[in-house]
């Protein structure tokens, strides 16, 4: 099962209030997989184990423009109060891509109990 990272949207994942990711890969998802949420899954420090923050299952994937994104969107990658300009900005600042960067818009939904922030997996 792959591991898809949330160190950015670590506490939006265990709260659940976080159903829609964007990512500038991950083109090979398909509706039903199910993907592990860890909190860090490239560049752990030797001895480091991954932390898994639970499991979500793909309801769909589409290509779509960063800028794109709307208020209502903005909620469900978990920032409620964040202007979609803003959202744009911070997405570009970590991704080092472009406002009119098309991106992999990926909805999901939690399965399960969320895992505690520090239990290794």
């Amino acid at each position: 099962m792959r591991n898809m990272s949330f160190s950015l949207t670590t506490h939006q994942y265990l709260a659940r209030t976080k159903d829609v990711t964007r990512r500038l890969g991950w083109w090979f998802l398909k509706p039903g997989e199910i993907v592990n949420g860890v909190e860090k899954a490239m560049g752990l420090r030797k001895g480091q184990k991954i932390v898994r923050l639970g499991q979500h299952r793909i309801v769909s994937t589409h290509a779509e423009p960063l800028n794109a994104i709307t208020r209502n969107e903005c909620r469900r990658e978990g920032f409620p109060g964040m202007p979609p300009e803003q959202f744009v900005d911070m997405f570009c600042r970590h991704n080092r891509c472009t406002p009119e960067t098309i991106i992999n818009r990926i909805e999901f939904q939690h399965v399960g109990a969320s895992r505690h922030p520090r239990k290794n997996i």
